[in-house]
């Protein structure tokens, strides 16, 4: 298994398929963002050769991120590729659920496990305001269309912005009362292209917690705090889903931490709040083998950051959350 510094296992890697989307979240992109050429991003087979090498040193589980997975072009294609690596036993997406109607089955199909809808309001005005798009009703339809098809457990990723959506958390939170789904509430990180925004509306987990219980009371605390991946989950009392809450900012799970990054641009991100990367891009269309690439991954793996400096002021600012995928 991989291990950085601080022995963590690194064995889960986020994959951005493209930095581009179909969605312009005012926390995530300015309106008038520009995207890479298609040149410059990794080429299917890249996206598979990449992989499979993380797989022979330790990695299982993969999530495609985006910008927005679902308009890459070849997603069918590099999902049940994934499938197929050895060693591979988890492939997920995380998605806006824009597409998903029309492609949660064919996902399925293909491998996809599991999805996380990013969803912020069931307010279709609000949405407008957040996304700057009006496909709320898309999205939903995405959701019930993710849900039918299996990829389960259906789970709502929503970023709480003040004087956005912050009076509707309870009303999201109310979702796991009608259905078995987790909604998890997330709050807003400072990166390149929205930092102002980012910093000065951001509301904690512990504001969002009590927003909740003035409606249903305590919460309940799952699995003894027990982290589910990046969130601490709880239920309303007698509510068939769940709710997570993932703190980066107010109480960063960095010990935990087992995950690393590939950006759609061939770039090995070791922290999403650091700007530390490494390329691989460019050794590989250079001519590098497998053992050189593994050599570079490895080299940059035991160099990953404890964490985050957001406590210091310290800000990454060389890429939006779209170039990243979260």
């Amino acid at each position: 298994m991989p291990l950085d510094t601080y022995g963590r296992n690194i064995n889960y890697l986020r994959i951005s398929l493209t930095d581009a989307c179909n969605l312009r979240c005012v926390y995530c992109m300015p309106e008038n963002q520009v995207f890479r050429p298609r040149d410059e991003l990794l080429s299917t087979p890249e996206f598979l050769r990449l992989t499979a090498i993380f797989a022979r040193m330790g990695v299982v589980k993969i999530r495609l991120t985006g910008g927005e997975p679902t308009i890459h072009p070849d997603v069918l294609s590099i999902v049940s590729g994934m499938r197929a690596i050895p060693g591979i036993n988890s492939v997920s997406m995380t998605t806006n659920g824009v597409l998903l109607e029309k492609m949660a089955q064919p996902l399925a199909t293909a491998g996809l496990e599991r999805v996380n809808v990013s969803l912020d309001t069931t307010d279709p005005t609000e949405f407008l305001r957040i996304t700057r798009r009006n496909s709320f009703e898309k999205v939903w339809q995405g959701v019930l269309a993710a849900e039918a098809a299996g990829l389960l457990p259906i789970k709502l990723n929503a970023v709480i912005v003040r004087g956005f959506n912050d009076h509707n958390i309870a009303k999201l939170a109310g979702l796991t009362v009608e259905h078995p789904w987790h909604i998890r509430f997330i709050e807003m990180m400072p990166f390149g292209g929205s930092t102002d925004l980012q910093r000065s509306q951001v509301v904690t987990t512990t504001e969002a917690i009590n927003n909740i219980e003035n409606t249903y009371g305590p919460l309940e605390l799952l699995d003894n705090g027990r982290m589910d991946g990046e969130a601490v989950m709880y239920r309303i009392a007698g509510a068939p889903g769940r709710l997570g809450f993932i703190s980066s900012v107010t109480k960063p799970f960095c010990a935990y931490c087992s995950r690393a990054r590939l950006t759609a641009d061939g770039r090995l991100r070791l922290c999403l709040l650091r700007e530390n990367e490494v390329d691989l891009l460019t050794p590989m269309r250079s001519g590098a083998s497998d053992d050189e690439l593994r050599e570079l991954i490895a080299a940059g793996i035991w160099q990953k950051p404890w964490g985050h400096g957001l406590a210091n002021g310290e800000i990454p600012l060389n890429r939006t959350m779209s170039e990243i995928g979260g």
